[in-house]
């Protein structure tokens, strides 16, 4: 029996609305809810050689909220701490749209975070400026908003800087920076801050926001990535390198597509500054 080819695009049409149907189903049932653990190396140029290797369990874009359940920032908080990093940093958005029902159960869920040389956290668009960061402070997390922290390991310095979301003037990141005697590792939700960092002359990022894209498609790629300078993993601008997570919770929809969610251990490495 022939075929017409009206009736093999309505099968091809047909064919591909389910396989859209599958994926997006098994995004939202299974995918989502499936926190890894991601490894990266960082290059960092100028590194002093006791932080030659130091390692960072990087936990961002929670969004605690009914559609992301206590159980998956559970898992998140026990793969970090199965890592046993040095440090630990908390990339912002812990909850979503600011809601105040879930600011105070995410940072408890996050309470058992430790590191020996700290817990440090910055905040995301979704969270507001008070009650977010004065909970997480409450649990032994220091908040960094528009600050900067110095750690030694071994007699060897490394600056901490974390800026607000909103803050992105070049002028305004460097009065942050201003002052600062050892290496900075500047801790910024949005990866366009990637730009800002090159211009003063910053070694490395680490940010989320992005959440990877959240949906993924064959061929298609990341809808975000026209938006960001990388949507996830390693990138770098001149002498500046950024890792970027694919975080944790979803927002808008409750779905990822190759796109799972992810606890990330960042180990720095030791580049010359030349």
């Amino acid at each position: 029996m022939l075929i017409t080819r009206r009736a093999a695009l309505r099968g091809a049409l047909a064919t591909a609305i389910g396989g859209l149907t599958g994926a997006v189903s098994y995004g939202v049932a299974y995918e989502r809810h499936r926190v890894g653990v991601t490894e990266a190396t960082l290059p960092f140029s100028g590194l002093p050689p006791a932080l030659d290797g130091l390692r960072i369990a990087l936990l961002t874009d929670i969004h605690h909220s009914s559609l992301v359940p206590a159980d998956d920032v559970t898992r998140a908080v026990e793969l970090a701490r199965s890592t046993n990093p040095d440090l630990v940093v908390l990339g912002g958005d812990y909850v979503t749209y600011g809601d105040r029902n879930f600011v105070e159960p995410v940072a408890e869920l996050l309470s058992p975070l430790r590191a020996p040389n700290g817990v440090f956290a910055i905040l995301g668009n979704h969270d507001d400026d008070r009650e977010m960061p004065a909970a997480l402070a409450r649990r032994g997390i220091t908040v960094l908003k528009d600050q900067r922290t110095r750690i030694f390991i071994r007699g060897d310095g490394l600056e901490i800087a974390g800026i607000r979301f909103w803050t992105r003037r070049p002028a305004d990141i460097g009065r942050v920076l201003k002052g600062a005697n050892d290496p900075v590792l500047l801790l910024a939700h949005d990866p366009r801050r990637l730009t800002e960092a090159a211009a003063l002359n910053v070694p490395a990022v680490l940010s989320g926001h992005t959440h990877g894209g959240q949906v993924v498609l064959p061929g298609v790629g990341a809808v975000a990535r026209a938006r960001f300078p990388i949507v996830q993993g390693l990138g770098r601008r001149q002498q500046s390198s950024i890792f970027v997570s694919r975080g944790i919770g979803t927002v808008y929809v409750p779905v990822r597509i190759n796109c799972p969610p992810e606890v990330a251990l960042v180990t720095l490495q030791r580049q010359s500054s030349t």
